[in-house]
């Protein structure tokens, strides 16, 4: 019983060290290895682009959106500025209307149906011929946009996506934790970018060319990993474009990121589904590599856990590191359940807050998985409430 206890444990380990440690280092020497790829000749002129912003009763951040795409640094007669509500119940859809004489169109949704239905039923007026998505809650720097499109010269670039910069609107709400992994995040999406490509798209900032954008998806789908997908099968790479730069805010509490974790990842075990057969390393080579290791991967880290907990109270009968091991699990426990009763107004100490995100991603994925399996869909959308966020002046 021991020996089996020890190798299921250091299984555990062993697959988690691969998922988080092993795969990134792969990654470096696969690029070491690779030839560099030839130059690309820049863009003759830039293209005419549709930005694409969905908005559920975002009242209180939209202005601050629309100035923030309105400023952004490209031609504006190349631009479609287009604001997709999904049946708004607040003041967002007048703000809206507010930008129209600036070039800001509106499409409501005349019920609500979730934000891929949304997407779906604006395809018809997408005028650009590169379509960049984007949230509400994010900041895109001033000079994003450009290095975004410009990857495009590139005919072997389906999607591009931005790079991420987790912020802290005010310093109570900070989440060190969340910066830590959103940063780990963009670092593995750069190695994957130089070896292969990405296997999705940053939400709040990415851009698709229009024949990959033009694909109506069902509404339980998540647009921003599926359409790295839908561009694979067409040959073309998702890249990660560290230059695209857009401020994130970080989420204010422990339990409003359990539940977007819950919703995201749900649904992207319903896309992988969808788009399975890109599982198949004989016709997809690396990219079915990297797609099982990014997602797949951490996705089952937590089912692992539960076996390994196991075989450390089996363990800890015996042997006293078992039980130092039971003893912090305990105490990652107890973090998880201080951290979700925390205040909102009041920053988390960071030895609660490492053991509390990782217990609570964790769970999160676990309560996703079962949902997945059991053909629950979560095709309504409700937009994790962040606070505004500017860059610092200067």
């Amino acid at each position: 019983m021991t020996s089996l206890c020890l190798a299921v444990l250091g299984a555990t380990v062993a697959f988690a060290l691969y998922t988080y440690l092993g795969y990134p280092l792969l990654l470096m020497l696969l690029r070491v290895l690779r030839r560099n790829r030839p130059p690309v000749a820049p863009l003759a002129e830039w293209p005419s682009i549709t930005i694409v912003l969905p908005v559920f009763n975002e009242e209180a951040v939209i202005r601050n959106t629309l100035e923030n795409l309105l400023q952004l640094d490209y031609p504006a007669d190349r631009r479609q500025i287009l604001v997709l509500s999904d049946a708004s119940t607040d003041r967002t859809e007048a703000m809206v209307s507010e930008y129209a004489r600036r070039g800001v169109q509106l499409l409501r949704m005349p019920r609500r149906r979730g934000k891929t239905a949304a997407e779906n039923a604006a395809l018809a007026l997408l005028r650009g011929e590169i379509i960049v998505n984007t949230d509400a809650s994010v900041w895109v720097e001033r000079g994003a946009l450009k290095p975004l499109i410009a990857s495009f010269a590139d005919p072997t670039v389906g999607v591009a996506s931005g790079h991420g910069v987790s912020v802290a609107p005010r310093q109570e709400h900070a989440n060190r934790v969340d910066s830590w992994y959103i940063g780990y995040e963009m670092w593995v999406r750069d190695l994957e970018t130089r070896v292969s490509g990405i296997v999705g798209a940053a939400g709040c900032f990415h851009a698709v060319r229009a024949p990959i954008q033009r694909h109506a998806l069902p509404e339980a789908l998540s647009r921003d990993f599926a359409v790295a997908l839908l561009a694979r099968e067409h040959g073309l790479r998702t890249v990660s474009v560290r230059e695209a730069v857009c401020l994130i805010p970080r989420v204010p509490s422990l339990q409003r990121e359990y539940r977007r974790k819950v919703r995201t990842i749900t649904r992207g075990w319903h896309t992988l589904y969808f788009k399975r057969r890109l599982l198949n390393p004989f016709r997809y080579g690396a990219f079915s590599w990297i797609l099982v290791s990014h997602k797949i991967c951490r996705w089952l880290i937590p089912h692992l856990s539960l076996p390994a907990l196991a075989a450390l109270a089996c363990l800890g009968r015996g042997a006293a590191w078992g039980r130092w091991g039971l003893g912090l699990a305990a105490f990652a426990s107890l973090c998880a359940a201080l951290a979700w009763r925390w205040p909102e107004g009041r920053r988390l100490p960071k030895v609660l807050a490492v053991p509390a995100y990782i217990v609570i991603g964790n769970l999160a994925a676990l309560h996703a998985f079962v949902q997945a399996v059991r053909g629950e869909r979560v095709p309504l959308w409700e937009p994790t409430r962040r606070e505004a966020v500017r860059p610092a002046p200067g």
